[in-house]
Parts: C-alpha cells; structure tokens; sequence
C-alpha cells in the first residue's frame, strides 16, 4: 500500500486528551516530525466551545462515539450510553469540564500494583506542568501551564446551602481538594478559559498545529498497528475510503482511549491469543490483560424539589436560553460561561475506609447529566457514587473489521461491597439534604422517594436509576514486566513488542477518585517525557491529607 504522506518519527493515533499533550511535547523542539491520526473532524463549534452547553455534543454524533454497553445484569438488564469523544480534544471537547486530579493516595495505590515511578510525588510534577490556574500556582497548583483552570462563582445560593449543610452534617470544609486536602466539601474546578471550554485541543494541539513538523489528519480510522516482526512500524488508515499505510521511524503511540486502544491493539494481534484467533487474527503477543480490567464510575442524581424559584429551571425555556446565550455570545460571561457544577464533595462511606471513596457534583436543578430527561419543575441534586468499585468488565471484539463497535461489559455491580457503597450512598445524601441550611429550599424528595429507605427498595431503585459518570478506564493496564496482566510497563511501552506504547487512562492500574481528564492529561505530559527520554521532574515533597480518625470514623 501506498504512503499517504512519507515517514515520520511518532504517529499518535488519537486527538484526545492525552494526544492533543503528546502532539504537543513531541514536536515542541522541531526535531521530530510528528503525525497526529483523528477519526472526528473539527472542534470549532459553539455547542463545545460553550461550557453549559455540554450536554449537546456529549449527544452529538459529530462529536461522539456513540458506544453503549452489552446489557448489565446488575442493572436489569440496561444498556448504558458509553460516550467518547470523536474529533479534535477528544472527550475533553464532550465532557463536564471538571477537573478533578484524583486522590494522592491513587498513585500511592498504582504503584503497589505494579506502576513504578507513578506514586503521588512522581505524578504532582506533571500535574502542575499542565495547569494554569486563575488564582495562581503554589505547592499545589499550576500557574503557568497551557490547561487553564478555574472556579464557578457561586453566584446561586444552592451551592451555600450545600456546603454549609454538609458541615452541619459533621463534615469538613476544604479549601482545595486538588490541593493538599481532597476529602471534604468544597468548590468544583473546571476547565475553562476567557469564558470557554478549554479543551486539550484548545490548551495544547492548536498551538501547536502552527509548526511546520506536526501534522494532523482528520476523518482518519486507524485500522491496525503494522508490525515488522516485534516492532511496530506504522499505522494502517482508512480515509474517505481508501487505505494506505502510514510509517513510523521511532514509535507508534496509541491514545485512543479506554475503548479504542484495546481495541486496536487487538485487531494488531496484540491481545488474548484465544480471542484473536476466534477473529482469525494473526497473534503477535499474547497479552491476557489488553482490553481486561475495565472500571468505570457509577452514580445517581439525589434529587430535591426546590420551593423557591432560585434554580437553573427558571432558563429552561427558549426565552430563558436565549438570554444566557446572548450574555455567552457577546460577553462570553453568564450562565454560559459555566458548566454549573461548582461545588463538589468527596467523603468515606464508612469507617475503615482510610480515603474518600464516595464523590459529590452539586447541581441547582434537577435533571439528567446528558440533557436527555427535562426539568419539570424547580429543583437541585446531587450527583453521587461510589469510587472504587471492586467489579471490573472487558473491552472484546466484536469482529476484526475496524468499522465494528467493540464489546463493552462493564458487569457493573457484580460485587457485592458495590451494592453496599450505594445503599450509603442513598441514606449519606439524605442526611446532608435533611440538615438546617436547605430549610429555606427544601421540597419534597423527588428521586429516590422518601419511602425508598429498606436494603431491597434502594437496591431496586439503584438497579432502575443509575448512570454511568463516563469514567471507562484501566484496560491496558501498567504494571511489572512479569505481570501477566499487565498491558504496558511503567514507560508506558507494550509489553512482549518494540516501538509501540499506549498513553491514555487506559494505562491506569486502577480508576481514580473522580473524574478523569485531569489525570489522562498528567498521563500525557508524564509519557512525553518517557517517549523522548528524558529525565523525569523532580518528585514533589507536598504532604497530603488522610483523615487521623479513619479507622474508627466515618467522618
């Protein structure tokens, strides 16, 4: 097959978060021609570029996937939407917009499991690298980096109400819990820039796109990674109907995704040989873990009535949405300017749990995270869920056509302490909304019901109501070299074959606590640095929070 376009050093097969850092840093010196492969088109649109509009391209085949899972059991049987993001930023042109970091007690966690190197103080570095903070750097914090971050204004008086409920319900305020300080309630940072989304394509491939070294193909379908033997030598495409074969002199980088990744490697002959020679595909390296170990969040959203009209319901009209709109067109400020998840909570479901492992999003109006359910009345949730479900599901083919959707079980709830954290879950968020501060606010309970308080109607009701929070993750798992399940070593390269690594939250042992873009970017900054060899950042000596009391309290 013919070249599209001579050799390069590094193909990044995928523009998403962790591609749009790499296509970024690879070229950044000019030394190496850098060819950036994307399935989607462009991000230049208003229903991405308008932080509340975040429900619309989440929605959007232009933009997304579209992927759902195989029916759960867990859940009666439901098909749950697997949304990813298709085009320029990936899901980080489709998501909510928050950036939450994780725990430091994750990356603690990942290197018990084989991720040397990735513990808290190795992954701080990169995280403040990345980030530029509205209120400035310090121990913590980014000030200087190209993501820009940045706090809601709390201009509802809901999200008071939320904070000061949850302190009198025992709990502790934080000032940062992407700082010293995660567990508590406190405000919610997003990704937004001069009043827009700042995506991973706005923060870092666009201004890269402007270097003669860097090329980025749109409408572009990797169909799988060419091997010369062991070695990776390029990447197979399929573009506007034609294939042809793209060369990669140094590396090929695989950053599609918790889904696409899996699925490429497999239909390479990377993957379980069992699986692969069911879909008569040649096995190159027999890797049992490559699409293994899928984990994922789940949540549901708490919902109160609210009794005065104080909440986003009043602009759910079109008067309303053209209002915010206008304000967000010319002004680029308002209600358009915010993704309204502006304050948060991270708490233990119980005592013994030595770090949060249950996750708040506040939200002042009572309706579905992805728009498909319309407020009917005034009202304000939670979003709430466990976060770090024990279950673990599996990425498989479907077929070895490229163009096949692959198989997605997440096998959510299969374990049973997964069904106990919900049931916490339910009775946690009912004593916060029960407290004094919601007085002046609080209506009838909408979802679950007040009646829903046994083991067997919360199970129920969880069973009906719960939503995926879009956190697929952790299947191609890093780990030791002599780890059987493992997918990539600690570099980030494919164990068993040469010339190849994966850089996305694919490669995270295990899920972290609350969303995900934030680490999937430290992820790309730290691979950078792996894949040109460098030497690493310095590891940081910041100190970190774990509650004195966590093995006898609950709070």
């Amino acid at each position: 097959m013919p070249l599209t376009d001579g050799e390069f050093d590094y193909i990044i097969v995928g523009a998403g978060s962790a591609g749009c850092v790499l296509a970024d840093r690879l070229s950044a010196d000019g030394k190496h021609k850098v060819l950036v492969l994307e399935f989607g088109g462009s991000d230049q649109s208003i229903y991405i570029q308008m932080p509340s509009a975040l429900a619309i391209p989440m929605n959007t085949a232009r933009w997304n996937w579209q992927y759902e899972s195989e029916p759960e059991p867990g859940l009666d049987g439901r098909v749950l939407h697997t949304p990813r993001g298709k085009g320029l930023g990936g899901s980080s042109s489709i998501n909510g917009l928050v950036y939450i970091r994780g725990n430091p007690l994750d990356f603690e966690r990942w290197e018990e499991e084989g991720a040397r190197g990735w513990n808290y103080a190795s992954v701080l570095p990169y995280f403040k690298r990345a980030e530029r903070r509205d209120e400035g750097g310090n121990e913590y914090r980014g000030g200087d980096g190209p993501l820009d971050t940045r706090y809601g204004t709390l201009q509802n008086p809901l999200n008071q109400a939320w904070l000061d409920a949850a302190k009198q319900a025992g709990y502790s305020l934080t000032d940062d819990v992407n700082g010293y300080r995660q567990e508590g309630f406190g405000r919610m940072d997003m990704t937004v820039r001069d009043g827009e989304r700042c995506s991973a394509a706005k923060a870092y491939l666009r201004p890269a796109m402007r270097r003669p070294n860097l090329t980025v193909l749109q409408h572009t379908l990797a169909t799988r990674v060419v091997m010369e033997g062991k070695r990776a030598v390029g990447v197979e495409i399929e573009r506007y109907g034609k294939r042809s074969i793209v060369k990669a002199n140094r590396e090929v980088i695989l950053a599609g995704g918790p889904i696409n990744s899996p699925q490429l490697l497999k239909l390479s002959g990377i993957g379980p040989a069992e699986e692969l020679a069911r879909h008569g595909i040649k096995v190159v390296a027999d890797r049992a873990g490559v699409g293994a170990n899928l984990q994922d969040h789940l949540e549901f959203y708490f919902q109160m009535a609210c009794t005065q009209p104080v909440t986003l319901y009043k602009y759910a009209n079109l008067f309303g949405k053209g209002l915010v709109g206008a304000r967000w067109l010319f002004l680029k400020s308002g209600l358009g300017a915010t993704n309204h998840f502006e304050t948060c909570g991270f708490i233990r479901s119980k005592a013994g749990i030595r770090y949060p492992d249950i996750q708040y999003h506040f939200f002042p109006m009572a309706v579905s995270y992805d728009g498909n359910s319309l407020a009917s009345e005034h009202g304000f949730q939670a979003h709430v869920g466990p976060m770090r479900s024990k279950s673990r599901g599996s990425v498989t083919l479907r077929s070895a056509d490229p163009n096949d959707k692959p198989v997605i079980r997440f096998n959510y709830l299969s374990h049973p302490d997964d069904i106990e954290e919900m049931r916490a879950c339910v009775r946690l968020t009912r004593e916060i909304f029960q407290q004094p501060a919601f007085e002046p606010w609080r209506g009838r309970e909408i979802q679950p019901g007040a009646d829903v308080t046994s083991d067997e109607a919360i199970d129920a009701f969880i069973r009906q109501k719960v939503e995926s929070a879009y956190h697929p993750s952790c299947t191609c798992k890093m780990g030791a070299v002599d780890d059987p399940f493992a997918v990539v070593d600690p570099e980030l390269r494919v164990i068993g074959v040469e010339g190849l690594r994966v850089v996305d939250s694919s490669v995270m042992p295990s899920v972290t606590t609350g969303n995900l873009n934030a680490p999937t970017i430290m992820i790309g900054e730290k691979g950078a640095d792996h894949i040109l060899g460098k030497d690493m950042l310095a590891p940081s000596n910041a100190p970190y929070y774990v509650a004195p009391n966590w093995e006898t309290s609950q709070r």
